[in-house]
């Protein structure tokens, strides 16, 4: 079957219209190779492999011209790394699952090197320079993408064997770009350092720095809502809008991870990159268009007006149990749950309190961006108590959003109940698959959009809002309240969020509709 009639087949049976549309740009002629950094490791097996897979097998990546290489110290065979990432491209009974798994695997080749020497590299360099030429790529001429699934102390380095030992010529037409990791540094100072190195070797363009929350399809739906919908642009702003949550929760501990996250910490791992991205996207202006310098530029007004953050305005926790795992110290100060409140000094947000709020071991699993609405005044229906309206966009799981608001209760009475408006996506777009955020970063990155990726200046400015209380909490100046896995987190986080003027409804649940 020739390659152009396979595309089309795979178009038809593995992805929608609108996807399809959307990244048509991609399918770019030439010789592409894609270079997984770190590839024995398990962000390189649970992640990055999987949406490459599915990438190829919704027919992105083309068997002609693409190729990935693994790289990492470990010194195994092609077919040993093969059937380590075999188990993780999913269980599918469609037709042609199991054809294009093996199909898959035979485009990847492993090479073992280590992180620090030239050798390894110029061999890596070798086996890419081959498959270009295979390919009958001119010299220069062809795409090279590193993906860094690696620990960030170790950027530096291999940016720099990189940079000596494979890079493409673009002046030939070709490019070379490198996907780097969160978590960027763990202060304003090791952040600007870690930018600073890698700044010296490869030009901001080529850089682009991973922030997996914004390839989310409810995420990336947020200027579409804010600025494609004229019922909105009235509404959003100090007059209207009462309090801001962006939350993140998760039901379990760390389970394993305790050494690598008492490293960083709840702010770090989720609130300083995840919900402060999320922040940006629901507070910034209009951009003058949909060119990534343009949506960049308004996220980064919005970081240089947060205002410093009172420590009364903070609520840190840590579950009951997380200091008997192993690898963490017994005096770990680390929280694993926090709220934190920022404000915004400008003419849209003066006053509304932005509440971040994230947490492990607690009594659900759900991140969601809550707007809630001041009160009606003059309450003729006189009801008030049970609740505000609000508008709230839930993330994950059950990717829906909805609107909560008053009606009259069905009934010869005239009382009133919260309802809601509800855009559940499983239910009104069945049989439409939603892309993983990582298929969507990666290929945002074979062609050339920065738009979802977090520029240096943009990093600087989340890295000068949070180094100060983090300072302080790694210093000890600021304790955790212990609170009991399962719960809400500590009581005084919801003392919290009631002084900064956020009205819980009580009575009302919502529950995703079933199919």
């Amino acid at each position: 079957m020739d390659s152009g009639k396979w595309l089309m087949e795979k178009r038809s049976t593995f992805r929608s219209d609108s996807f399809s549309k959307e990244y048509e740009s991609v399918l770019e002629t030439g010789c592409l190779s894609i270079i997984v950094l770190g590839a024995s490791g398990d962000l390189a097996k649970k992640k990055t492999f999987p949406a490459l897979f599915n990438l190829y097998r919704q027919g992105f990546l083309q068997s002609d011209e693409v190729h990935i290489f693994g790289y990492a110290r470990t010194k195994i065979s092609d077919d040993e790394l093969r059937n380590r990432i075999r188990g993780y491209l999913g269980k599918d009974a469609s037709p042609g699952h199991s054809e294009d798994v093996s199909n898959f695997l035979q485009l990847i080749k492993y090479v073992s090197g280590s992180y620090d020497t030239e050798e390894g590299f110029q061999l890596l360099d070798k086996e890419i320079s081959e498959h270009e030429l295979a390919k009958k790529s001119a010299e220069g001429s062809s795409r090279r993408l590193f993906y860094f699934a690696l620990p960030p102390s170790i950027y530096p380095i291999v940016c720099k064997m990189i940079k000596k030992c494979c890079m493409n010529r673009s002046d030939l037409g070709g490019w070379t770009r490198i996907v780097v990791e969160k978590p960027f540094g763990k202060d304003l100072e090791s952040s600007e350092q870690l930018s600073a190195k890698i700044g010296e070797l490869f030009e901001e363009p080529q850089i682009y720095r991973i922030d997996h929350y914004l390839g989310k399809e409810l995420v990336q739906n947020l200027l579409v809502l804010r600025f494609a919908n004229r019922f909105f642009l009235p509404l959003w702003n100090r007059d209207n809008i009462d309090n801001v949550q962006i939350v993140f929760r998760e039901d379990f501990g760390t389970e394993g991870r305790g050494g690598y996250f008492d490293e960083y910490g709840i702010i770090r791992d989720i609130i300083q990159n995840h919900l402060l991205q999320v922040l940006c996207l629901v507070a910034m202006e209009k951009p003058v268009s949909l060119k990534p310098e343009h949506i960049r530029d308004e996220k980064v007004k919005v970081l240089q007006s947060v205002l410093p953050i009172k420590d009364e305005e903070v609520v840190l926790g840590q579950y009951e149990g997380y200091r008997d795992d192993p690898t963490v110290p017994d005096n770990s100060n680390t929280p694993t749950f926090a709220t934190v409140i920022l404000r915004i000094h400008n003419e849209r947000w003066e006053g509304v309190p932005f509440i971040m709020k994230a947490g492990k071991a607690l009594n659900s699993r759900k991140a969601e961006i809550r707007v809630q609405f001041k009160d009606v005044p003059g309450d003729i229906f006189k009801c008030k108590k049970q609740g505000r309206n609000e508008f709230v966009i839930r993330l994950q799981p059950s990717e829906a959003i909805y609107m909560k608001l008053t009606v009259k209760q069905p009934g010869l009475e005239m009382s009133t109940a919260q309802s809601e408006l509800d855009l559940s996506y499983r239910q009104r777009y069945q049989g439409v698959t939603i892309p993983e955020a990582y298929e969507r970063l990666i290929l945002d990155t074979i062609r050339g959009d920065q738009q979802h990726f977090v520029r240096r200046d943009e990093l600087k400015a989340a890295w000068e809002i949070f180094t100060p209380l983090l300072h302080r909490i790694d210093n000890g100046e600021m304790k955790p309240i212990p609170y009991e896995p399962g719960s809400r987190g500590p009581a005084e986080a919801d003392e919290l969020l009631s002084k900064a003027g956020y009205v819980q409804t009580h009575g009302y649940i919502w529950i995703p509709p079933t199919l």
